[in-house]
């Protein structure tokens, strides 16, 4: 699909369908959208009372015109003032699922200008459309493409923003990796494709990259990890991923991604109604959306060096695996006594904290599917924010409202750590069910000294089984645009 920005308004465009974004304020027409109902012969209007249409977010109408337009369509935006990125990134994606769906292979986009920012209105848009036509279909037998297929998109009153529409193609190339990664079944993502994955990014964008076997991660006493990887016959691997800018740093960041290729629970294993283990392949979203993340910052390039961490592994069940009752030992020295083998991915994190806080970096911000009580706690379409850091925690509030990807600061109530205490270890590595997600992630904050940390819990927004507007049902990539946003206004 080949993106323009272009000099042509909604007066001079030709082709199969053009697509208009219409406020609740546009209504009646003036001005422009007068003239192109004009150009039109009166269909614009036509549509517009055939329909009832009030231009509320999400609607959307299509009449057909012939000559130089196909097509015309209108999408709803809502009241303008209350108009974000947000809802242009899934007017966007409304408007390329109406071309798709009338089956045109090129498309006009003329809509408002977010906040006086052509720049930020030309990414969101892009982004909207690129995430709403990509479609997973490597696992399918039938794969006869469509005859007709969406190619050419133009943004109207755009042009001089081509910019803007590479940085948009990068993060989507971030978000499709994440999605991709997650979307594949455990028996072809392995802990040791991860590893490959890196080994790409840094090969094709000049990143460097370390791969810890089993026997370094022994080495630099990484119980916790090593406890969680015993019963799996395939080997862990602990992927350090770092971009470094040409010019000096002006931040350096660390990015931690639960990896875990596989979760069965262990020998507590995931049984019944509910579990949801056959959905276990997604357990390694917050590694699939840093490693989307680094792909996409190793071709924006900002002058911010970052790392890229995931203790990549399976939660597996044999003779070998950890038992209820276990005691490891961490990095740090701290011993953790395992009362529940299915909270495993806290352990994995431990080490990876422990490790990137030794970095000497400004900040480390941790993603993992890591709790069914964050869930419980935000539903499926909000991810948990945890942190200490005041300062960190706002920046990464801004970057997700700025992204469209939704999240909800939590609390860090200290005397939940209660529950965690252990009469024959330092803690447990699970406390009592009330408040599950905040004992998580005091349970985190242990192995971390004094860098500037947050963890997101994204178990809710990882996956869709349901159509929402640029995620189709399965993987959504959650994180990959936060991330990347973060990074950029860190600079």
């Amino acid at each position: 699909m080949k993106f323009v920005a272009s000099d042509k308004s909604c007066l001079t465009w030709s082709g199969d369908c053009l697509v208009v974004g219409l406020s609740e304020e546009s209504l009646p027409l003036t001005g422009l959208l007068s003239d192109l109902n004009e150009r039109v012969s009166g269909l614009l209007q036509e549509l517009i009372d055939e329909t009832d249409f009030k231009a509320k977010a999400g609607s959307s109408a299509v009449i057909r015109v012939g000559g130089e337009i196909r097509k015309l369509a209108i999408v709803g935006l809502g009241a303008a003032e209350e108009l974000k990125l947000e809802g242009l990134r899934r007017a966007a994606a409304t408007a390329a699922k109406l071309a798709k769906r009338e089956k045109c292979a090129s498309l006009g986009i003329s809509f408002p200008i977010w906040n006086n920012s052509p720049e930020r209105t030309t990414q969101t848009i892009a982004e909207g459309i690129t995430l709403a036509m990509h479609e997973d279909k490597r696992f399918k037998s039938d794969t006869d493409a469509p005859k007709v297929v969406l190619s050419d998109v133009a943004l109207l009153d755009l042009s001089g923003y081509e910019a803007s529409l590479e940085t948009a193609a990068n993060v989507c190339d971030g978000v499709i990796l994440a999605r991709e990664l997650v979307a594949a079944p455990p028996n072809v993502v392995t802990p040791a494709t991860l590893a490959e994955t890196a080994a790409e990014i840094a090969n094709a964008h000049g990143l460097s990259l370390k791969v810890l076997e089993q026997a370094e991660c022994e080495e630099l006493g990484m119980g916790a990890y090593l406890g969680v990887a015993m019963a799996s016959e395939m080997p862990p691997k602990f992927i350090h991923l770092t971009y470094t800018p040409d010019v000096t740093p002006k931040r350096k960041l660390a990015l931690i991604g639960k990896g875990l290729t596989f979760d069965s629970g262990g020998l507590n294993i995931k049984a019944g109604a509910g579990s949801m283990i056959e959905l276990m392949k997604m357990d390694m979203g917050g590694a699939a959306a840093v490693l989307g993340a680094a792909k996409a910052i190793a071709q924006i390039k900002p002058d911010v060096e970052v790392h890229f961490i995931s203790a990549a592994t399976e939660n597996m069940i044999s003779g070998h695996a950890m038992h209820p009752g276990d005691i490891l030992t961490a990095s740090n020295g701290k011993t953790i006594e395992v009362n529940n083998t299915d909270a495993e991915g806290r352990l994995t994190l431990a080490d990876a904290l422990v490790y990137a806080d030794k970095l000497g970096v400004d900040a480390i911000v941790d993603l993992a599917t890591l709790t069914g009580a964050c869930i419980v706690a935000l539903g499926n379409d909000l991810a948990g924010l945890f942190s200490p850091n005041d300062e960190l925690a706002q920046a990464l509030a801004q970057a997700a409202e700025s992204a469209g990807e939704k999240l909800w600061r939590m609390p860090m109530e200290e005397k939940y750590f209660d529950g965690l205490k252990s009469i024959v270890a330092d803690m447990k590595n699970t406390g009592p069910r009330p408040g599950g997600s905040i004992t998580a992630a005091l349970f985190l904050k242990q192995f971390v000294k004094e860098t500037a940390w947050a963890h997101l819990d994204i178990a809710g927004p990882v996956w869709s089984e349901k159509d929402n507007a640029y995620n189709n049902p399965g993987a959504t990539g959650y994180g990959v645009r936060t991330l990347v946003q973060w990074i950029l206004e860190s600079v």
